[in-house]
């Protein structure tokens, strides 16, 4: 059987054999946390490093991690009305989420969460918002504005510079 991911920007196919289990091509995972905000204030350093130890003790890696929001909750979660929302990309094997899963029930720290699978094509965009960088589209049509804008200086320089010499020659 045969499955397909996104690594690195490079596709993979395939599953292989390892230690005499099959080990699947890794997918992205998007999570959104809902942190307990109590626990959060107290020590947001340990908070927010529990989330990777989580990631990593299920053979993930994580892509990007940080504080999206605290806001009020729409219904209390364990008698909180506000919530901590963290959210993690990280790439793991399919095979291993349900393990994660079950260690973000067991957390203290995490009144809720949500994983999803995030689309191969979507990956570097998303991955590179959540960091707060600029993708090589967005680069690209800064330097297309860029040299637009220089072209047009250019245009409105000679025409200014001809206007300047037919003023002086009227004089």
């Amino acid at each position: 059987r045969f499955l397909t991911s996104v690594l690195g920007g490079q596709t993979r196919t395939g599953t292989k054999k390892s230690q005499g289990r099959t080990v699947l091509a890794s997918n992205v995972y998007e999570c959104l946390f809902i942190l307990d905000p109590n626990r959060y204030a107290r020590d947001p350093q340990g908070v927010a490093a529990s989330i990777p130890e989580m990631v990593e003790k299920f053979s993930g890696e994580i892509l990007a991690n940080r504080l999206w929001n605290e806001q009020k909750l729409a219904y209390p979660i364990n008698g909180h009305r506000k919530g901590t929302y963290w959210l993690t990309y990280f790439r793991m094997e399919s095979s291993e989420l349900v393990g994660f899963n079950r260690a973000c029930q067991l957390n203290d720290f995490v009144m809720r969460h949500m994983a999803t699978k995030v689309d191969p094509r979507l990956v570097e965009i998303l991955v590179a918002h959540a960091r707060g960088e600029k993708t090589a589209d967005e680069l690209a049509e800064e330097a297309q504005a860029e040299a637009q804008a220089a072209a047009q200086a250019e245009a409105k320089q000679p025409a200014e510079a001809t206007t300047e010499v037919a003023a002086a020659t009227d004089e």
